[in-house]
């Protein structure tokens, strides 16, 4: 099974941005999302990548996030993340994606990373 570790979290400001990555062990060619845990609330789907590069959001971050693969080594999924409100704050999270139309996780969680936006 391929180990997925997450990566460039951190603390900005409103209004900033941040780039995550989500490193595979091996090449995926599954669809791949990235989810967000914020405190108190349940994981909830930000952003999902196929294979053949469809993509689809959340409508919280629509316009201000965009999420990508590396196309030469399907190894590594990355959110780019503009325009960051408080809001967004939580903790992120990659999965594979079993169902692209339920956007739902296969559900083997790494450690995430902390994404804290001030205000």
């Amino acid at each position: 099974q391929v180990q997925l570790v997450e990566s460039g979290g951190g603390t900005v400001r409103a209004g900033g941005s941040l780039r995550l990555s989500c490193a595979a062990s091996g090449r995926t060619l599954y669809a791949m999302g990235w989810f967000r845990q914020a405190p108190g609330k349940e994981r909830e789907f930000v952003a999902g990548a196929t294979y053949s590069r469809d993509t689809q959001y959340a409508d919280s971050v629509k316009g201000r996030f965009t999420i990508s693969r590396d196309d030469a080594k399907h190894t590594t999924v990355y959110l780019e993340m503009n325009a960051l409100r408080p809001e967004d704050t939580a903790v992120y999270y990659c999965d594979t994606l079993v169902s692209w139309l339920n956007r739902t996780p296969r559900g083997s969680w790494g450690r995430g990373t902390q994404v804290t936006v001030s205000s």
